[in-house]
């Protein structure tokens, strides 16, 4: 195919009218069916065709690819309501939504202000305790952030093209066509790997979006040599805009993405693209090119930015759990509003100034950046000082007796602010955490790391199974620290010391786990403690899971006893902030206390190498369980204890391991 025929470079209405149905699909999907809807994938396609034409025209006419001036140029056109956009979420973040959040929204709001925000979101997604923040009111920024990567990388790979095209003396389009072909290939079989392994992770994988932006780019390449005739452009044009209204409601998109379930959203902008205005007075561009679409697709960029941050205060502001009709349409309305205004009154006034110096402008737009990041930097401040302060605060057994206030009779001062404060509480994970003796989700490497007495110790007691074994650490290490005992620390977010992968949503997870596992289980055989440190169960399950028992059974035949302590309570929310939105008295951040004792079922199992423990008492009285308890704050967020409550637990888990220790080896 000779692809050497120039881009037609008039303006196609259509274009726009389809980013307009794509940004409002986006914005319906979001707002009231709490699904992902396949617009951005539009985006993408069509960001890919555009692009594409313009740098290879901009060669055409001058001969070179000026990169830094095409990347200058397209800042003149993003950066300007990204970073309002930005600036308003600072603002309204830290008079709106809970303290609990703010160090997120601080990381976010960094990250998106650099075009990076797809990789926080990605880490994040694999950081266990990270997974249980609410939605922030940046996080949309992650197609941005895989957009302007894409135009980086675009702008690279054509510049390595034409190098090379020049010392084969190649033509150029068919060089680049084909470049883009594998670039396709091997990106949608990346992304479809990814999915199938780990797909939280792909869904904002740049290079497992690459060829949604290819395939634009192929078919702009192509387009002027493909000809339907009008009923087949009729019929292309409104299969593709049925397709991808639909395609949010037919498949499952926030959990099969990208893989090849994005072949969807993706052909049904190739068809919109195709058809074009050849289908005559029947065609989809009709529809498309109406003034009305064509003047939203204008600020279409601006509404995509603006609804997300407006439906996350709407959120908070209210505390509903859904949006109406008549709430969502107002959320519509205003995102457009403020579109149409900051298009005009901050985008259109920079995009349309004439500056001709590259540095002049690239001045400009650090410059336009600058109140974020000072807004941004205030804010890390006011938070790290604040942290600091209430750090200072002398805890003490009087005023924070913690655990020991569970105990009938106990007095102490109820006039203390609680602690750690909702600030500090995300921050209050285990010390293995810190010391990087705690392996990360997806990993399958057993990391071993000893606190107390590792000298000469009296006992070896081996810590073990995932995040609600971990935050036992911190009592435990002081019970060893004081009586000669070693703790063999082997833990790993979300994975169980069990037979069974349990609530691992990623095919990589569920095979890393089973390997750290099968891993553990022979250190624990080589090493012989005298005590496994592990939880009993798991409260969204009834009863003790099987796959607990059996690496039990596997213990027992080789004479490791086994010390099972029923797992901490849980919430169906985040507790810190409950306590932040409604005060650390109020009644909604109560849980019921409906935990069920185990030592029949333990007895029943007949190892007797298992000895079962219940601390529930020193969380719950009979009827309820309290968020704070003896002025010290018990959970980071739904089910993890905080450190500062956790080491108040000390005296009881001595008592209970000491008992333990006495039963196996003192008859």
């Amino acid at each position: 195919m000779n692809l050497s025929k120039e881009s037609n470079r008039k303006f196609r209405p259509e274009i726009e009218g389809l980013r307009a149905i794509a940004a409002l699909l986006v914005a319906v999907y979001h707002i009231w069916l709490g699904n992902v809807s396949g617009g951005v994938d539009v985006f993408f396609v069509v960001s890919g065709f555009l692009i594409t034409t313009s740098l290879l025209n901009m060669y055409e006419r001058t001969g070179k690819v000026d990169g830094i001036g095409f990347l200058l140029k397209l800042g003149k056109r993003l950066f300007p309501i990204a970073f309002a956009v930005l600036a308003f979420v600072i603002v309204t973040s830290f008079y709106f939504l809970p303290q609990t959040q703010w160090v997120t929204i601080i990381k976010e709001v960094a990250a998106s202000l650099i075009y990076v925000e797809n990789w926080q979101l990605a880490s994040n997604s694999v950081n266990y305790l990270a997974q249980n923040n609410a939605a922030s009111p940046v996080q949309h920024f992650w197609a941005m952030s895989t957009q302007f990567q894409f135009y980086i990388i675009w702008t690279l790979v054509l510049l390595t093209v034409i190098g090379i095209a020049r010392k084969l003396n190649k033509n150029i389009r068919n060089l680049f066509f084909y470049t883009l072909i594998g670039m396709f290939v091997v990106s949608i079989g990346y992304s479809v790997y990814m999915t199938a392994v780990n797909q939280p992770w792909a869904y904002f994988d740049t290079f497992a979006r690459v060829w949604e932006f290819a395939a634009g780019g192929i078919l702009s390449l192509v387009i002027a040599h493909i000809s339907f005739n009008k009923w087949t452009s009729v019929v292309a044009g409104w299969l593709g805009l049925v397709g991808l209204v639909t395609c949010g409601l037919l498949l499952q998109v926030g959990t099969v993405f990208p893989g090849y379930a994005a072949l969807w959203p993706v052909m049904c902008a190739v068809l919109i693209l195709i058809a074009g205005n050849s289908g005559g007075k029947f065609g989809v561009h009709h529809l498309l090119s109406a003034k009305p679409l064509v003047k939203f697709g204008g600020i279409s960029y601006g509404f995509y930015l603006w609804h997300w941050p407006l439906l996350v205060l709407y959120y908070n502001i209210t505390g509903n759990q859904t949006v109406s009709v008549l709430h969502g349409l107002l959320i519509i309305g205003l995102a457009i509003v403020v579109s149409y205004a900051t298009t005009n009154l901050v985008e259109k006034p920079i995009r349309n100034r004439k500056i001709q110096s590259k540095p002049k402008l690239a001045l400009i737009l650090l410059g336009i950046a600058i109140p974020v990041v000072v807004l941004n930097g205030s804010w890390t401040y006011y938070v790290k000082d604040t942290q600091a302060a209430f750090a200072s605060v002398e805890i003490t057994n009087t005023d924070y007796p913690g655990a020991e206030a569970m105990e009938p009779g106990k007095e102490f001062s109820t006039d203390e602010p609680f602690m750690p404060t909702v600030l500090q509480a995300k921050d209050k994970v285990p010390e293995s955490y810190g010391d990087g003796c705690h392996q990360g989700m997806e990993e399958s490497e057993v990391i071993m790391c000893e606190y107390g007495d590792v000298e000469d110790p009296e006992y070896t007691i081996a810590l073990v199974g995932g995040s609600h074994s971990a935050h036992w650490l911190a009592p435990l290490k002081i019970y060893a620290n004081d009586n000669d005992i070693k703790i063999l620390n082997y833990t790993r977010s979300a994975c169980r010391f069990s037979s069974e992968s349990y609530r691992l949503t990623t095919k990589l997870d569920q095979e890393t786990c089973a390997e750290w596992n099968e891993t553990v289980m022979d250190k624990l055989i080589e090493k012989q403690p005298d005590l496994v440190y592990t939880p009993a169960d798991a409260t969204e399950w009834e009863g003790i899971p099987d796959g607990y028992v059996d690496q039990w059974r596997e213990l027992n035949e080789h004479n490791i006893n086994v010390f099972a302590l029923k797992d901490n309570p849980r919430a169906e929310f985040d507790i810190p902030t409950c306590i932040d939105k409604n005060g650390p008295n109020a009644e909604k951040c109560i849980t019921k206390n409906n935990l069920e004792d185990l030592s029949d079922e333990v007895d029943q199992l007949n190892l007797d190498n298992v000895y079962y423990a219940d601390l529930t008492d020193k969380f719950c009285n009979e009827d309820e369980c309290k968020p704070i308890i003896g002025n010290v704050l018990v959970y980071q967020d739904g089910h993890h204890l905080t450190r500062t409550y956790a080491k108040t637990l000390a005296p009881y888990v001595g008592e209970k391991v000491t008992k333990a220790l006495d039963h196996f080896y003192d008859e």
